[in-house]
């Protein structure tokens, strides 16, 4: 059974070597507003979600659409969005690394 909260429900912060994460769950009424693809920050945002800057919805789960995932690079600014220039770099090797393997 699917499960729909009642408000949206922000999931705990977690981590890789190069990204934190975090998962958000939107109730049954806002799912009907989602297209199936990638969300900007602004259409998250218009959806009521919030969170700091620097977050990206990079996934999405098909089983289970209202689940958006996020993430973004280690050392965010939370203010900003700006990342410092050596996480930039592990993340750009990291997406050129990746490719090659998928």
């Amino acid at each position: 059974m699917v499960y729909y909260p009642k408000e949206i429900e922000y999931g705990h912060k977690y981590q890789d070597k190069i990204y934190e994460y975090r998962h958000v769950i939107l109730t049954k009424d806002l799912k009907s507003k989602l297209t199936g693809k990638l969300l900007s920050e602004e259409e998250w945002r218009n959806l009521g979600v919030v969170q700091s800057k620097g977050w990206e919805h990079y996934l999405i789960y098909q089983k289970e659409p209202h689940v958006l995932l996020f993430r973004r690079p280690l050392g965010t600014d939370p203010l900003t969005g700006e990342v410092p220039d050596h996480i930039k770099e592990l993340v750009e090797e990291w997406e050129r690394l990746k490719d090659d393997y998928v």
